[in-house]
């Protein structure tokens, strides 16, 4: 079946009519993460940790299924959009206590999982043993994109994206006001972290940026930088290519995963196409792609945002 393809013109132009503006997460998103997880993991250098991010992501489907939290109202979502602010913003939102029953729940999870590496059980018992109020100290670290403490932040972090999962059923995909500043979440003002080109109507042939905490996706234009807005000439794709050959356009275009980068700001995002495999998933293909971002860094460019899934120590200087 021929797929159309639009370019940023006329996308702009159809958008305000014909484009859904927003994707919200569906009940069984960290289900077909943990089966992309696993499936990545099967001839990847890094398939043991991507192993371990599935049992998370098991974790993350149980505990998302028996999520009770309470929803911002109506007067909290007509105030946001009055505002043009995210209506459950990741730094300032009153996070329930019960956020922290669901990190409880994902530690027991994730101890016991399927050939868990003793070193991951004692994580998890050691969050398991901190006190409530270090426990919110390290979320709003990480929410702020800083941890303190490497090894438990993915645990930590997946419960925290339970969380805000649970909020966004309080929304409707086509009520969701969009913000100004079209770089960050409409609802929990989060940066992407990465963007999908979709199959299924009606989003089909439309670019997608997908939120790295509450997993809401936000149309943007095709061929434009996620970052500084840049587009045209300024964006250059690259593709992983076999150890043997040398990057080529037919190859690049070839790949489900590319890095989006941009020569005007030099940082870059990875973009998923479905038409080239439709189980891609943006936070599992980001960390399994961790040698396309070896090579972007060869190239002089800076990743635009992180992966919730994946942190790294800060480089000192």
């Amino acid at each position: 079946m021929a797929q159309r393809i639009l370019e940023p013109g006329q996308i702009e132009t159809l958008a305000s009519r014909s484009v859904p503006r927003v994707r919200l997460p569906d009940n069984h998103l960290f289900a077909s993460r943990a089966a992309r997880l696993r499936a990545l993991a099967r001839e990847n250098a890094i398939g043991g940790y991507l192993q371990f991010l599935a049992v998370i992501a098991e974790a993350q489907q149980r505990a998302l299924a028996t999520l009770s939290v309470p929803l911002p109202d109506a007067a909290e979502i007509a105030q946001a959009a009055t505002h043009s602010v995210p209506p459950i913003p990741a730094a300032g939102w009153k996070r329930d206590a019960r956020w922290i029953d669901v990190l409880h729940a994902i530690a027991r999870d994730v101890a016991v999982g399927a050939a868990v590496p003793d070193a991951v059980a004692a994580i998890c018992t050691r969050i398991l043993a901190l006190p409530r109020d270090e426990i919110e100290e390290t979320a709003d670290g990480l929410l702020a994109g800083e941890a303190t403490d490497i090894a438990s932040a993915p645990i930590v972090m997946a419960a925290l994206q339970v969380y805000w999962v649970g909020l966004t059923k309080a929304f409707k995909g086509d009520a969701v006001t969009t913000l100004d500043v079209p770089g960050v979440c409409p609802l929990c003002g989060t940066l992407p972290v990465a963007s999908v080109v979709h199959t299924q109507q009606p989003y089909q042939g439309y670019r997608y940026l997908h939120c790295a905490l509450c997993a809401t996706e936000w149309h943007m234009v095709r061929v434009q930088c996620s970052t500084c807005g840049a587009d045209g000439k300024q964006i250059a794709y690259h593709a992983l290519q076999p150890a043997d050959a040398a990057e080529s356009a037919t190859a690049v275009q070839d790949a489900a995963v590319r890095a989006e980068a941009c020569e005007s700001c030099h940082t870059y995002r990875k973009i998923l196409y479905r038409e080239k495999d439709n189980a891609a998933d943006p936070v599992a293909d980001d960390v399994a792609t961790l040698a396309l971002d070896m090579l972007l860094g060869t190239h002089g460019f800076e990743r635009a945002s992180g992966n919730p899934m994946f942190w790294q120590a800060a480089q000192d200087g």
